[in-house]
């Protein structure tokens, strides 16, 4: 009788480009929107708002790439590092190194004998593999991505940043700040909810959650566009 193979659907392979894609998509629309809606509230005219919203996206675009690129290199360079460091110890006494992957394995609940066993297997195969994964935790899935992160971030902010331009670009100026939060918001929740949903979350905890946040960004940034529209 052939074997039945058991189809699953696992998530984890999408952690590295969904969570900078998400956070660029996220924080264009939230940041880009609460500029002109900000702007707007201090009663600028629709040039002002429009350059005041490319600025923004052309801005927070070269950041988010900066900062994505920055921050997932120093965790490449920290992974690189123990690999290194898990090297040169399966070189220097590997029997010791045997050991240590038996007693992860014994401490994960398999009988001694079992943990040796397996350890032997798996060291056999690729050492350096067994220890990066269940060892020190990292895996080819989840390994740090630099350029792929800056990308997707600064991408995906600046796709997130083109929809409140491009309503404060069709909408009567009288009307930007009301049409400009209120598609902004569904967006987010919109995003929110695909983002959870490609996760393999619950959709509605993903979508509430982006869009309260975002409101509060959105009213704290029109409260302090009137403030010093008033004072102007």
């Amino acid at each position: 009788m052939p074997r039945t193979v058991h189809p699953e659907r696992h998530f984890t392979h999408r952690v590295g480009w969904l969570r900078a894609a998400v956070l660029g998509a996220n924080d264009g629309i939230v940041s880009t929107a609460a500029l002109v809606v900000g702007v707007a509230a201090a009663g600028a005219d629709r040039q002002a708002l429009l350059v005041s919203g490319i600025a923004g996206l052309v801005a927070g675009a070269m950041s988010m790439a900066a900062g994505e690129y920055v921050s997932v290199s120093s965790q490449a360079d920290t992974e690189g590092a123990d690999l290194a460091r898990e090297r040169a110890e399966l070189a220097a006494d590997p029997a010791a190194e045997l050991r240590e992957l038996a007693a992860i394995y014994e401490a994960r609940g398999l009988a001694p004998a079992l943990a040796r066993t397996v350890a032997e297997q798996l060291t056999a195969h690729d050492a350096l593999g067994a220890h990066a994964r269940d060892e020190l935790g990292i895996t080819e899935e989840l390994a740090a991505r630099p350029v792929q992160a800056a990308v997707s971030s600064a991408a995906t902010f600046a796709v997130g940043a083109a929809l409140p331009l491009v309503l404060a670009l069709v909408v009567p100026v009288s009307r930007v700040l009301i049409t400009v939060s209120a598609g902004s918001l569904l967006c987010l929740a919109l995003l929110g909810a695909a983002a959870a949903g490609a996760g393999g979350a619950n959709r509605w905890r993903g979508a509430l959650r982006v869009t309260v946040w975002s409101a509060l960004a959105l009213a704290l940034t029109a409260g302090v566009g009137r403030l010093f529209g008033v004072a102007a």
